[in-house]
């Protein structure tokens, strides 16, 4: 179960990633353009968030499966936190990452309460984009690419 989870975790994120670019690309050429937020946007950025919900459930499901989880019992709070790459795994990579969807989550928040569709594309522009950036920083690169 591990491994078909590990792998839809991982490819499912190159679907998150292109969706999270998509949509930030959409704001920025929105708000540039003056364009009215139209369904379309709408439904792209309903899609960002839905596909990140997905991931982040994934995820979730993954880290209490994983054999990385008996790591916090083997080697305790300390352990965990002086060895780089456990940490990465158990500490760093979920709590970055839950932070950058409530981001992404905020941004589908607040561009549904705007009225101007200038502030709604910057909205979803900024908060995606943070998030995104989270995102993209706690990604284990060199396990991912393998």
């Amino acid at each position: 179960m591990y491994s078909i989870l590990k792998n839809i975790h991982s490819y499912w994120a190159y679907f998150v990633l292109l969706v999270l670019i998509l949509c930030i690309f959409n704001a920025i050429t929105g708000k540039i353009n003056g364009k009215d937020f139209e369904s379309r946007d709408l439904r792209l950025s309903l899609f960002g968030l839905i596909f990140s919900h997905l991931q982040l459930l994934i995820g979730l499901i993954l880290y209490f499966v994983s054999p990385w989880f008996d790591q916090w019992s083997n080697l305790g709070m300390g352990g965990v936190m002086k060895d780089a790459q456990t940490r990465l795994f158990l500490v760093e990579h979920p709590f970055t990452n839950i932070l950058a969807i409530a981001l992404i989550t905020i941004g589908w928040s607040v561009q549904k309460q705007q009225s101007d569709p200038s502030k709604k594309f910057l909205r979803i522009a900024l908060l995606y984009g943070l998030g995104l950036l989270l995102l993209m920083s706690r990604i284990p690169w060199d396990t991912w690419l393998a």
